[in-house]
């Protein structure tokens, strides 16, 4: 690897090794290093053993049952003694001597093999029974064994303990068992910005949420993680803490400073104490990732931001854990799904593109999630990861991607998809709808409202939000319909009526009251992409008053949400930005209303009558969501639920 210098003339490792080749020269490393030695063996009790790994072959102590049972409440018998019982012509039996009582789970007397149930056993008196029908012997009786045999292998080693297992172990006489200890993995979060979670934040400070994610991240996938205090962006410092760390931990993760920036040492640091392996994978996220042996134990230096961090520690140190504990490498199970956007992706990185996913008219749909290594909501909203290949330019829209699920498929399928514009109340929605009924989820991808609707065009989405004004005729969505998804029956529910305004700072410090003050050259504004509601709403407007887009100081900065655009202001990136009250009062900022519109759901006949979909519009219509959407403030639910328009196809 041949280094470069930097602008202050340290030295830099950063490359483009490919994923295989990068796991391969890690891998190599580590074998010449000695190898990943297995864990220690540690004895637990059985209820302390559950998920833990077997560190040899668990045999059975005892047999189970360990003597012969009667599987039934009834009598035991000779089954020599029943034969030739029929109806006509029962055999009678003394108590005694030639029967015995017996309830599930006794002892067998000695001298009898089989048990007749109690059910079909008539009792001439106290001392005598008859039979109608002869039994084979043992029948109805639990022999010794039947289940486990002493001696017999209960469990290999390397294996997964369930709770099936520890039954298992219990029915054969075990009190503990053997397991690795779990890997002890050291995360150590780097950085002089970071502070801890629940301080008081000042510019430039970060919150600490990494070490967090990653600490969780190795419990589940069974280490056991020491999640060690921030080290600031200093080489010393931090070569002091891996030094300890690596006396300590079986491996080493550093998060942040493993890219190629001024305050960037993880390389360096790992350079100077072992041995640097990779600095730099073709991945995506993740790109500046740091693979390296200090005394035999593997360093990996993981990048900062959340989603690189996530999706490089999946990749690399996941798969260290499973080696250690030796139960080989996990697969997540995958589906075939239809991506609903185009995705361009650069050539020569394999890019792990997060998606949502729902089934639609029978066919599993894919929707791209925001793709930014720092939307670490992006990790939250996925329902399963796509890979891009390397080679690959991106994916076409309507193409059939592989997607690794990171929820289970039945959950999945009681998804309902909503693509289209974004509004707060979906957010609302999406919470009663899943604790009113558990089994049920409502996702949201947000794109605007001329592409919800082209989205239900394709086929790619249960309903859509829209909210898209009609310059000639002034009305609401319904031309958009006709124009966009003729041919198909749609019912039109509106779910709001709601006033945009011009979200400003506190106290409004720039005295902005209308549109027209969006060409003074003191104001920077923040738009909504073209497509969106808003956006539309704002160009009709601004012809109407006369007022050329290109005279306006940021008209051409485009966000995705009214949330976006009032965190915008909020974080004084820009003085003003079109978007609804709600939005406002969440980031706590000002807002000036303007223009009242009409935001309504657009859903295709065959979904709107479907037992998916029932649900969320029995609760838009009830009391208790309006009430809960006149608390946000800005809306109008004097309408909400009412059917605006039933549109033929015909």
């Amino acid at each position: 690897m041949t280094p470069h210098l930097g602008k202050k003339g340290r030295r830099y490792y950063l490359s483009d090794v490919p994923l295989e080749r990068a796991v391969r020269d890690f891998e190599s490393a580590l074998r010449e290093a000695g190898g990943l030695a297995p864990t220690r063996s540690e004895r637990l009790p059985l209820e302390q053993a559950l998920g833990r790994i077997t560190s040899e072959p668990v045999w059975a102590r005892t047999s189970s049952p360990h003597y012969d049972s009667s599987a039934m409440d009834g009598v035991a018998v000779r089954a020599a003694d029943t034969v030739g019982a029929t109806e006509t012509s029962p055999v009678r039996l003394k108590v005694g001597p030639e029967a015995s009582w017996v309830d599930t789970g006794d002892p067998v007397p000695d001298g009898f093999d089989a048990v007749i149930m109690v059910e079909v056993i008539h009792e001439v008196d106290d001392e005598t029974i008859e039979i109608r029908d002869p039994v084979p012997p043992y029948h109805h009786v639990r022999p010794l064994g039947e289940d486990i045999v002493a001696t017999e292998l209960l469990l290999p080693s390397g294996h997964r303990i369930d709770p099936a297992d520890l039954g298992a172990c219990a029915s054969a006489g075990l009190s503990e068992i053997d397991v690795r200890q779990r890997p002890q993995v050291a995360v150590l979060p780097t950085g002089t910005e970071l502070v801890s979670a629940g301080s008081e934040l000042k510019p430039g400070q970060i919150i600490e949420s990494n070490g967090l994610m990653l600490a969780a991240m190795v419990r589940e996938w069974g280490g056991e993680a020491a999640l060690l205090p921030p080290v600031p962006d200093d080489p010393a410092a931090l070569g002091s803490a891996v030094r300890q760390a690596v006396r300590k931990a079986d491996v080493i993760v550093v998060n942040a400073g493993s890219s190629a920036g001024d305050e960037d040492y993880t390389a360096e640091v790992v350079s100077k104490l072992g041995r640097l392996v990779v600095h730099g994978v073709a991945v995506r996220p993740g790109h500046p990732v740091v693979l390296g042996v200090v005394e035999g134990k593997p360093v990996l230096g993981i990048p900062g931001y959340p989603v690189s961090a996530a999706v490089t520690s999946e990749l690399f140190v996941k798969p260290l854990i499973e080696q250690i504990l030796g139960t080989g490498p996990s697969r997540r199970d995958s589906v075939s799904a239809t991506m609903t956007r185009k995705v361009l992706s650069p050539m020569g990185e394999d890019e792990f593109l997060r998606v949502s996913l729902g089934r639609v008219a029978g066919r599993l749909v894919a929707t791209p999630l925001q793709r930014g290594a720092g939307v670490i909501m992006s990790l939250v909203r996925a329902d399963g990861l796509a890979l891009i290949p390397r080679f690959s330019e991106g994916i076409d829209e309507g193409s059939e991607v592989e997607v690794e699920l990171l929820r289970p498929l039945k959950q999945i399928e009681g998804t309902i998809v909503a693509i289209g514009s974004h509004d707060l109340t979906l957010d609302l929605l999406a919470d009663r709808l899943r604790r009113a009924h558990p089994a049920y989820s409502l996702s949201s991808s947000n794109v605007g409202s001329l592409g919800g609707l082209m989205a239900l065009r394709r086929g790619e989405c249960h309903l859509a939000g829209s909210h898209l004004l009609d310059e000639e005729s002034g009305e609401y969505n319904l031309p958009f319909v006709r124009r966009y998804l003729g041919g198909r029956d749609i019912i039109v529910v509106n779910l709001v009526r709601r006033v945009q305004g011009l979200i400003v700072a506190p106290g409004n410090p720039l005295s902005i009251t209308h549109l027209g003050d969006l060409r003074r050259q003191d104001v920077a504004f923040v738009n909504r992409q073209r497509g969106s509601g808003t956006r539309v709403l704002l160009d009709y407007k601004l012809a109407e008053l006369g007022i050329d887009p290109g005279e306006i100081r940021g008209y051409d900065r485009e966000e995705y949400t009214h949330l976006a655009v009032a965190a915008s202001v909020a974080a004084g990136g820009a003085d003003t930005g079109l978007g609804i009250l709600s939005a406002a009062r969440a980031l706590g900022v000002d807002f000036v209303p303007l223009m009242p519109e009409q935001y309504d759901l657009v859903v295709p006949r065959e979904f709107y009558d479907s037992d998916l979909l029932r649900p969320i519009f029995e609760l838009i219509r009830s009391d208790a969501f309006r009430g809960a959407v006149d608390a946000l403030g800005g809306y109008d639910t004097s309408s909400t639920g009412r059917v605006v328009a039933e549109l033929d196809s015909t």
